[in-house]
């Protein structure tokens, strides 16, 4: 995907609420992060507010669905851009912005999971919307309109059940891939394993999943 190349021009302050934009022609998305880092990197911390805008939202929404807790979520999010912000100036910029954001949020949720030793539950605010993006869903809302509002109640319950037997790494390919719709190769990347790893333990987490919730499905 292409995005149009915006040279951002602030006050001697740094406030970003009114910028000013130019057009510069085509870059990436990667290359456009990659342009506010430098500028975070070469004194302009406010650019930083920029990234902490475009990827606030989604940080939270994996950390949420990885702790089933708003306010944790809220906490750890923050949390997950004070060191991304503390580590800026060691970023190379060798993987995307996006990447490096969520691999830092997955490792330091992971970090707060097993300090704490307590499973929770996946909470899903959407799940109504979000059921189609997994088979298993599918199955499990494959009945009639009258009962679908039951199905996504117990759907609910016995998904949380059943996500909780998995272990934290496999819980985490579900939720980038299932939940985020992340590529295999995206969350190779986050994870730091090799793609065949990702579909794997996706793979091998669905089959958990099927066979936990083995009476629900048609």
């Amino acid at each position: 995907m292409k995005y149009t190349l915006f040279i951002l021009t602030v006050s001697s302050t740094e406030s970003v609420s009114n910028p000013t934009f130019s057009v510069e022609g085509e870059v990436s998305e990667r290359d456009l992060d990659w342009g506010i880092v430098q500028r975070v990197q070469a004194g302009k911390v406010g650019a930083f507010d920029l990234l902490v805008q475009k990827y606030r939202e989604h940080i939270f929404s994996v950390i949420y669905n990885m702790t089933s807790n708003r306010e944790d979520a809220s906490d750890l999010t923050q949390e997950v851009f004070i060191k991304a912000f503390q580590a800026i100036g060691r970023f190379k910029g060798k993987s995307s912005f996006f990447t490096w954001i969520y691999r830092i949020a997955i490792n330091h949720t992971m970090t707060f999971l097993k300090k704490r030793n307590r499973r929770r539950f996946i909470s899903y605010e959407k799940i109504d919307e979000e059921v189609s993006r997994n088979e298993i869903f599918e199955h499990l809302t494959a009945k009639s309109r009258s009962e679908k509002g039951v199905l996504v109640r117990e759907l609910q319950e016995k998904l949380n059940d059943a996500l909780q037997k998995l272990s934290h790494k496999h819980r985490t390919v579900v939720i980038l891939h299932e939940i985020q719709g992340l590529e295999h190769s995206e969350i190779a990347e986050i994870t730091k394993v090799s793609v065949g790893t990702v579909r794997s333990r996706l793979h091998y987490a669905k089959q958990q999943l099927q066979s936990y919730l083995q009476s629900y499905i048609i």
